[in-house]
């Protein structure tokens, strides 16, 4: 049984695992509501500004315990995005454990593969509280676990609480496999798992299903989609839908899928978006787009329109937006939103995976995330510690008077 740590203090020795860069393999190609007569065409340019948001940032700067990790995503417990008093919860993938003295990583460091964080919407971003996990022999452990034997791991994708399923959590999280090559990134992804915690408010928590996901084409590079990189829920016609969207193949290419959020675990009234049309044939899938990140949202803006939110080929340093006029396209032109050089000047560092985070944004912003990394990671972790964790700029939008 596991048992969780707020704010742990102290350090255990353990192996470190394989740096999480969530399934960054190589990508072929470099790559109010106002009324609808108000709303800017997608391919006009949308005026908006961004701006470094240190606020949040440096609430993941921590010197002890939970000191980094990536992968994060921000799910509202009520179920709504915009609820001005709500509770948050944050989802990261491999995550370092230790203690950091005078900007120096200390001996006895580790990391696990998922951990979790908590925030009260209406309080101070610095007052989030990071939790880790332990197993019976007091070693820190990732709070989600595939339940198969074959050596796997989570990493954990977006996820939702569902009003029409008892308010049950649900994560998409995706099985790794460590590949004990010596190729540059000696890992694989080898399934999908949508992930059931039926007592979200109970600590640690606990996926009490584990239910395989049927669409991963694990046979077909070509066709092999990474399902959960992004969720977006809306009503429509009095009926809540789940939009789950996937990237498939080595281009990274954007698809989508739909179900009625009463029927999330039924994997039959999942249907497609193909051209013009919804079907319950994967294989038709049309490519929203391409070049996209492995991680990615999709968000509603105040001129009704929605915004994917993505960062090219999931490893290039240019964080994009398209807009469309429904959630599943299609998508006008590319927008540039940041470029993270701008930041992030370290050779030794590169950037991935942004993505928006409407959950802990105000009205008329966005704050996104992006991930930061190393190919160097443990060469240099020791002497840049704070290096592995989240950094935030905020959108601010210019609505029409």
């Amino acid at each position: 049984m596991l048992k969780y740590i707020k704010n742990q203090k102290t350090i255990l020795l353990g192996s470190l695992s394989a740096i999480a860069l969530l399934a960054i393999v190589s990508c072929k190609k470099e790559p109010n509501e106002e009324k609808v007569s108000d709303v800017v065409s997608l391919n006009e340019k949308m005026d908006f500004k961004v701006e470094p948001a240190p606020q949040w940032t440096e609430v993941f700067k921590r010197d002890t315990g939970w000191f980094g990790g990536d992968g994060i995503f921000a799910i509202p417990y009520s179920g709504i995005d915009g609820k001005e008093s709500d509770s948050i919860l944050f989802l990261f993938s491999d995550t370092m454990i230790g203690e950091i003295t005078e900007d120096s990583l200390q001996p006895g460091y580790t990391m696990v593969n998922n951990s979790l964080a908590f925030y009260t919407k209406g309080k101070k971003p610095s007052t989030t509280e990071f939790y880790l996990a332990e197993n019976d022999k007091n070693e820190h452990t990732a709070f989600f676990k595939p339940d198969s034997e074959n050596n796997e791991y989570y990493w954990l994708g977006d996820g939702f609480v569902n009003p029409e399923m008892n308010g049950n959590l649900y994560v998409f999280s995706y099985r790794i496999r460590n590949t004990n090559t010596d190729d540059l990134l000696p890992f694989e992804e080898v399934g999908n798992d949508l992930l059931v915690i039926e007592n979200k408010n109970d600590l640690p928590l606990k996926a009490d299903k584990q239910l395989k996901i049927p669409f991963f084409n694990s046979e077909n590079d070509s066709l092999k989609i990474s399902f959960g990189v992004g969720i977006y829920t809306e009503q429509q016609d009095g009926q809540s839908y789940v939009y789950v969207y996937g990237v498939r193949g080595p281009n990274k290419e954007l698809v989508v899928a739909r179900t009625p959020a009463d029927k999330i675990e039924d994997f039959d009234s999942w249907r497609f978006r193909a051209e013009d049309k919804w079907t319950k044939d994967d294989l038709e899938m049309q490519t929203l787009t391409d070049s996209v990140s492995n991680e990615l949202s999709v968000s509603r803006l105040s001129n009704g329109q929605y915004a994917l939110v993505y960062q090219e080929g999931g490893i290039y340093p240019k964080i994009y937006m398209r807009r469309s006029e429904t959630p599943f396209g299609p998508f006008g032109k590319k927008q540039l939103i940041w470029d993270t050089t701008t930041e992030m000047n370290d050779p030794d560092l590169f950037t991935y995976n942004a993505k928006a985070h409407p959950a802990i944004s105000k009205p008329g912003e966005l704050l996104v995330s992006y991930n930061v990394n190393s190919f160097k990671f443990f060469d240099i972790i020791e002497s840049k510690p704070h290096l592995y964790r989240p950094r935030f700029v905020r959108i601010s939008f210019n609505t029409p008077k």
